[in-house]
């Protein structure tokens, strides 16, 4: 009997909570609300969707891929200081990228992550790839489970870098992700949020600084607490963040924006528009 009313009270907190959520966004109104990229999507801590643009249609992520190449390297728990040297075979042959990670460029499977996630360096995501057990091939089929496992139902992944057109998901499934890797990896959290990395991949020479993608970690007004950028001409500009806006704390997907500022214009958009609202 008492596991029943226990049982009760959680479901009547839940349903408490998520009508007090729906009541908050009720009060905001879309038709102030500008958005200029092709994808948008705001969820907030219950799930609960605050605003959504086209969140369900299945779009080019580029360099969003990389959060996922960051969770399976974690989960495969392979040495973090194990030394990762670059190589031809980590080249962008695709659309010839470049990389400030020459040949023979040697940093730690951690340093590795960070720079992929910090500056979503390619070379770097590519030699993530290559050295897990089994290679590339093995690697994003271990993406492409870990997405079905976290829900991710309208994702495909097909490298470790983002450059391939086919590495897709939808708004909805961005936001699973966001929110799984916020929960379940503290590193990737703490790396995402940084606002850059000094590193020495080179005997003999000085460290290399590596500055974060996202500008909006420099801007006091946002208190982020995971992101990634990511662009590809067919994906044009994307972004997705988790930050606590007027003491709520959301996930944002901003997918196929036109020209280098604008997710970050949306995202200023999309906060000002929720806080004079609260």
């Amino acid at each position: 009997m008492q596991r029943f009313h226990l049982t009760i009270t959680i479901l009547l907190l839940t349903l408490t909570t998520t009508l007090q959520a729906n009541t908050l966004w009720d009060r905001l109104d879309p038709k102030k609300l500008h958005i200029k990229s092709e994808s948008a999507l705001v969820i907030d801590s219950t799930g609960t969707t605050v605003f959504a643009k086209k969140a369900d249609i299945s779009r080019p992520i580029a360099s969003i891929t990389k959060l996922m190449t960051a969770m399976v390297v974690l989960d495969a728990k392979l040495p973090m200081d194990e030394k990762i040297t670059i190589t031809k075979a980590d080249r962008d042959l695709l659309r010839l990228t470049g990389s400030r990670l020459s040949y023979g460029a040697t940093l730690s499977r951690r340093e590795m992550l960070q720079v992929a996630l910090i500056a979503s360096d390619n070379r770097a995501a590519a030699a993530l790839g290559r050295t897990y057990p089994g290679g590339t091939p093995a690697f994003v089929e271990a993406m492409n489970r870990k997405a079905q496992a976290i829900g991710m139902t309208n994702s495909r992944f097909s490298d470790p870098t983002g450059l391939e057109i086919s590495n897709m998901a939808s708004a909805y499934d961005l936001s699973r992700m966001v929110r799984y890797a916020l929960s379940n990896y503290p590193l990737i959290r703490a790396t995402t949020t940084r606002k850059k990395i000094d590193v020495r991949p080179y005997r003999k020479r000085g460290p290399l600084t590596f500055g974060n993608t996202n500008r909006l970690l420099k801007n006091k007004a946002w208190e982020i607490e995971l992101t990634k950028t990511g662009y590809i001409n067919e994906a044009g500009r994307c972004l997705v963040m988790a930050a606590d806006i007027a003491d709520e704390p959301l996930v944002i997907v901003l997918l196929n924006s036109f020209g280098k500022l604008t997710p970050f214009g949306d995202s200023n958009r999309l906060r000002k528009w929720i806080e004079a609202g609260r």
